[in-house]
């Protein structure tokens, strides 16, 4: 290898691109000579609808038969939200009426691969009309893999997000220097995946004053308090004054280093490399035509470089998270001097063994993007991107604090308002929280009953139509892969409302496993929720929910139970209302599709005015289902807790649930005896306790702390732990450790769950 210069070693990348299209949306791929579609339904029952356009945009014959794009027009016809979205998309695209009457259809069974003989556009429909409350037929996302006709047009950028004003081309082992101005948005993309990037941007005005004010690792950290910003309330980037220079607007891949300096000279000398390119000086040349000097080693924030650092400080690193087409998303709060540069790392995982090229466009500061974080269910997919809900217009116009939370954002407290006036309002009047993140799940067919006795440690054959049960869902090892309610609509016809998008994955291989003849679908985008919680609960309801005669009213609705009726009188927005809630109060959910979920807001809102109704938002309910002893992911229950071990051993009768489920024999094999439980803790101090807190007896723990807050209903601090057997009955006296365990000790008594109405009568009232 010439030291000189950046290992050149062909890289073998795939010559396939996935694309995904998400339900009542469209796709819109230029597709060359020679080159192939493989189109494929995520959950094998997705039809979809195409158009194969030449050159001139005419429509290009195929060996199929033309037809009306049929789901297309209906959607089109609803003149609502989706609708409105769907024309926007193909009038930008200028598809025409015309154009929509000659389309290819098929159905789930027989989705194509489609190979062409010349290059064309092709648009690809995966349509339909909105799904009502009591329906079972989503529409669910495509999949689309692009065959390339060779391997350099694997290197193609995504879709620009708006009209770039600048295309920057950052190639391997090189840097870019480039101008932004105030208000303008910076995307950096990863072109073919795990390649970092090292980013340093200076204040150009007080660059022409002589002064060097650049991005500043320590002044971001400070500031955040997060090792990198993501998203959010903590998106900014400081300078060393600690004063706003870039926001963080999106970000596919949430792995990146803000510690090292950008490689130098003296990396790979150390290495025993003398003489190779590297970012330092590949920085100082691109900033040497501003008259910025030289540096031994430039404190850049280094995107996509995968670091770590542990609890003892250690910082680590392992090969980038990054896929092709990963990007950052900034956005300029001033005249800025940029520079950008493609990693020449070929020496360790840090670039995947393999540099390759950074591309960097530049949009006008008129354009609006939404912030959002990427997330991926599995490895091996495509990027996810945080979605608002159908209650979000409201939500918005009363805070601004919001947080992501399982690929949605929620709103954490309002202004105005506050986590503990929210709070009182749920417990002494009445509040609504946005709880639209739950992942919906709809469970057909001849054996939907008998896969879910399998799938659920709950006895789901005692279940009655329009009864609700909470239930765990566990693997073979017994522990939780998530909870959920499950709701029974017809005799093998249910809905599974869980806080973990993986469970659809994970039922999905169960199902394939066993042979159940079952469909599994997903309806999040078409089913949002709003929760009405506590004592005038009802009473705010019932002069907005109409019911047919054969449901149930809703003065008479019973816990755990549900109905479909109607918003206001017969002809009204169609809703489910369940008795549920997450708060330990009297408490319904009322569920509805995302484009009524505003009128639905408006409706709850302007009855609850009568009763002094608050917003809610999530820190304020994480303050009462504490309260309440409610259990929540990755804090009191994870794949390695039972359902015992995390207090809700009463989902898994296994003296009365005679059949088997997924996870049985191992629980079984756990002597009751030997279980860590889930217990109370009543803090003798001021001073905060946080989740994964030891607790101890003398030297040794015996459990360790899952969720603690302040309690404004018993005035003191509260806490949920599991304890080891032995230290689990009312009254024990232990202490929770914390800086070593061993340097400060807060004093603690064990108690039972719950805190706050322990006979439940107040949710059952």
């Amino acid at each position: 290898m010439n030291l000189q210069q950046c290992h050149q070693d062909t890289h073998e990348a795939s010559t396939i691109r996935e694309h995904r299209v998400i339900g009542q949306s469209a796709l819109r791929l230029h597709v060359k000579a020679g080159e192939s579609l493989d189109i494929r339904s995520f959950d094998g029952l997705q039809s979809c609808e195409l158009l194969v356009l030449a050159q001139g945009g005419q429509p290009k014959a195929m060996p199929y038969d033309r037809v009306p794009a049929k789901q297309a027009l209906a959607q089109m016809e609803q003149s609502n939200a989706s609708s409105e979205r769907l024309i926007a998309q193909l009038d930008g695209w200028n598809i025409s009426l015309d154009l929509l009457q000659q389309a290819y259809a098929f159905t789930s069974s027989e989705l194509p691969t489609l190979y062409f003989d010349e290059d064309v556009t092709v648009v690809v429909l995966c349509c339909g009309e909105d799904m009502l409350v009591d329906e079972q037929n989503p529409i669910t996302e495509l999949l689309v893999a692009h065959h390339l006709v060779s391997q350099s047009d694997y290197h193609d950028l995504p879709a620009p997000l708006a009209e770039p004003v600048q295309e920057i081309r950052v190639p391997r082992c090189s840097a870019r220097s480039y101008l932004v101005k105030k208000g303008e948005w910076i995307q950096i993309i990863d072109v073919e995946g795990k390649q970092c990037s090292d980013f340093v941007a200076f204040d150009y005005d007080a660059l022409q004053q002589g002064r060097e004010v650049i991005i500043d690792a320590a002044g971001t950290r400070t500031t955040d308090g997060r090792t990198t910003p993501i998203p959010g309330l903590h998106s900014k980037f400081q300078d060393a004054y600690q004063k706003t220079m870039l926001e963080l607007v999106q970000d596919t891949v949430g792995r990146h280093d803000s510690f090292l300096y950008a490689c130098n000279s003296k990396f790979y000398e150390d290495h025993g490399v003398f003489g190779h390119v590297n970012c330092t000086d590949n920085i100082n040349n691109a900033l040497s035509e501003y008259g910025v000097a030289p540096r031994f080693g430039w404190p850049a924030i280094n995107f996509f470089f995968n670091t770590q650092a542990s609890s003892c400080g250690l910082i680590t690193s392992q090969e980038p998270f990054s896929s092709a087409g990963d990007y950052i998303l900034l956005r300029a709060a001033r005249d800025l001097l940029c520079v950008t540069t493609a990693c020449p790392d070929d020496m360790d995982p840090a670039n995947g063994w393999n540099p390759t090229d950074i591309h960097v466009r530049v949009y006008d500061a008129d354009s609006e993007f939404p912030r959002s974080i990427g997330h991926r269910l599995t490895p091996q997919e495509l990027t996810r991107m945080t979605k608002q809900t159908g209650f979000h217009p409201r939500i918005a116009a009363l805070t601004k604090q919001f947080t992501e939370y399982k690929g949605y954002w929620v709103a954490s407290h309002y202004d105005n308002w506050g986590a503990k006036t929210e709070y009182l309002a749920c417990r002494e009047k009445v509040a609504m929280i946005d709880l639209s993140p739950l992942r919906k799940m709809e469970i057909l067919r001849p054996d939907a009953e008998a896969f879910l006795q399998l799938a659920l440690t709950r006895n789901v054959r005692r279940m009655s139509v329009n009864e609700v049960v909470y239930s765990a869902m566990c693997h073979e090892t017994g522990g939780m892969i998530d909870d959920g309610t499950l709701f029974r609509l017809g005799e093998q016809a249910f809905r599974w409302i869980c806080g973990d998008a993986y469970s659809l994955v994970w039922l999905r291989e169960l199902a394939q496993k066993t042979g159940h003849r079952v469909t599994i679908r997903e309806s999040t985008d078409q089913i949002h929720n709003v929760a009405v919680q506590e004592p005038n609960s009802r009473a705010l309801l019932a002069s907005l929910i109409w019911t047919p005669e054969h449901q149930t009213e809703l003065t008479e609705l019973k816990w755990f139970h549900f109905l479909v009726g109607r918003l206001g009188a017969e002809d009204g927005i169609p809703l489910m209302v369940s008795r549920t809630g997450y708060t330990g109060e009297l408490g319904f959910e009322v569920w509805c599709h995302p484009n009524d979920a505003p009128a639905v807001w408006d409706a709850v809102w302007q009855a609850g005015q009568e009763f002094d109704i608050a917003p809610m938002g999530f820190d304020a309910l994480d303050m009462l289902r504490v309260e309440a002893g409610l259990i929540f992911a990755e804090h009191e229950f994870n794949a390695e807790t039972n359902p015992f071990e995390a207090g809700i051993g009463f989902t898994t009768p296994l003296k009365t649930q005679e059949e088997d489920f997924v996870g049985r024999k191992a629980i079984e094999l756990q002597t009751p005896a030997s279980r860590h439980q889930l217990v109370g803790l009543f803090i003798h101090d001021n001073d905060l306790v946080s989740h994964g807190d030891q607790v101890f007896n003398g030297r040794f723990p015996v459990g360790v702390v899952t969720s603690s807050i302040y309690s404004p209903l018993l005035k003191k601090q509260i806490a949920m732990c599991r304890m080891a057997p032995g230290f689990v009955e009312h009254g024990t006296e232990v202490e929770i450790g914390q800086l070593d365990g061993h340097k400060k000790r807060i004093k603690a008594e064990v108690t039972t769950l719950p805190f706050y109405d322990p006979e439940r009568t107040r949710v059952r009232s």
